[in-house]
């Protein structure tokens, strides 16, 4: 081994002079040196560093495939609310147009009530006023034949210089009186 070193050194101390001459030229000294440098960094990278890097790439892999898994079915969740959302809103127009049909509904049922009603109201004031108007137009005509029996049995009572006033005499011109209307 001392050779090799020795002659190695040699090796250097040419290139340090003056380099190679030309591109081609192989340096077996810097060639081997490469090697060994390579081939200690690759085990210290393979004993060391890989397992790390290897160890964090996997990490982020599972967190990036866990991260994948929980959107899909954070999309599902989501499309499975967004149906679930348009058919309550459906069922919301639906209900609320029901609603106001009935709504409109009722309020023709009510405004025929009241129209009848009123209507039943009126027919009821009417016929009632009629009555009144009845009643006093009969209560008028029987305080006009009481006036003219008082006033027929006044003039009678002058004509005969006698004053009648018994109920008899009443009686008669009011059946006198009765049966004139009924020929009317």
């Amino acid at each position: 081994m001392p050779v090799a070193i020795l002659a190695l050194l040699q090796e250097g101390e040419a290139g340090a002079h003056g380099g190679p001459a030309s591109p081609f030229e192989v340096n077996f000294g810097l060639f081997f040196w490469t090697w060994v440098v390579f081939i200690a960094l690759f085990f210290v990278l393979k004993r060391f560093a890989w397992p790390a890097i290897l160890k964090a790439t996997e990490e982020r892999e599972r967190k990036i495939a866990n991260q994948l898994a929980e959107a899909e079915r954070a999309n599902v969740e989501a499309k499975a609310a967004l149906e679930a959302q348009q058919k309550l809103l459906t069922e919301a127009r639906s209900t609320a147009q029901s609603l106001v049909a009935e709504a409109k509904a009722t309020i023709e049922r009510e405004r025929t009530a009241a129209l009848e009603k009123t209507r039943q109201d009126q027919e009821a004031l009417l016929e009632r006023a009629r009555r009144d108007i009845a009643d006093e137009r009969d209560k008028a005509v029987q305080e006009l034949r009481r006036e003219a029996v008082d006033l027929s049995l006044a003039a009678a009572a002058k004509l005969v210089q006698q004053r009648l006033d018994s109920e008899a005499d009443r009686k008669l011109v009011m059946d006198y009186l009765g049966s004139v209307r009924s020929r009317h």
